[in-house]
């Protein structure tokens, strides 16, 4: 697969038309779209859904499940009865929690999120008790018991990743080119997957390019040029 399928445009608007607008002009340049709690209650989950689907679009349903292990499992059977790709839980849920929702996920994966990429440090430790390299590694273990198949965490953490076995998908991914917004640990596209990155999850860099880039595809055709450079890098350190 090239660069661009490993792109996860998130569809962060609040209108159906603003939506299948990013998803017509991108479809073709980038490998999912990301669908989540704006969209999702704005419009409703099966028409957020819908209307990827109808443009040949693979879906990422991040409405991050956090509650206890029955409330989990309804709601993993239901969105996977959608037909999406992938959904989020909070590994903060729990093992049980995580478990129930993977049992009930039928032909869809299941993704734990884990650290916000928009808490710094400090943040962090005041939350979770910990600093976010160690936490997430916690949360990583609990998902591979729990038979998740990806991790999302930000791309300063992955490379400290002790388990191997999850689908590594990263958030927090900014160019020079773009502004950081509300992400507090960031790195570039290339950088992320010299880290260890499998999956990039870009929003407004790509929805919103600053005007020196121009339009969208040419935003997600510069990031795909820099996740090639990083692939690049990986295989050659591989050699």
């Amino acid at each position: 697969m090239g660069a661009k399928n490993h792109i996860i445009v998130a569809l962060d608007v609040s209108t159906a038309a603003e939506a299948k607008a990013l998803v017509q002009e991108l479809a073709s340049h980038v490998g999912m779209f990301k669908i989540g709690l704006e969209l999702i209650t704005a419009i409703g989950a099966p028409a957020a859904v819908a209307l990827v689907k109808l443009a040949g679009g693979k879906v990422m349903f991040d409405a991050k499940f956090n509650d206890i292990p029955n409330t989990m499992a309804g709601a993993a059977k239901a969105v996977a009865e959608l037909d999406v790709d992938t959904f989020t839980v909070h590994a903060s849920a729990g093992p049980k929690s995580i478990a129930a929702a993977v049992a009930s996920a039928g032909k869809s994966r299941v993704i734990g999120v884990t650290v916000l990429t928009s808490l710094s440090r400090d943040l962090c430790i005041e939350i979770f008790g910990d600093n976010p390299v160690d936490k997430v590694n916690v949360f990583a273990q609990q998902l591979a018991d729990a038979g998740a198949y990806g991790i999302v965490c930000s791309p300063q953490e992955v490379a400290s990743l002790v388990n191997s076995s999850l689908t590594r998908i990263i958030p927090g991914v900014r160019p020079l080119w773009a502004a950081a917004g509300d992400q507090a640990r960031v790195m570039t596209p290339e950088d992320a997957i010299v880290a260890g990155a499998d999956y990039l999850v870009i929003g407004r860099p790509i929805t919103k390019p600053p005007p020196s880039i121009g339009s969208r595809v040419v935003a997600a055709q510069r990031i795909a040029e820099e996740m090639e450079r990083g692939f690049s890098r990986v295989s050659a350190r591989l050699e």
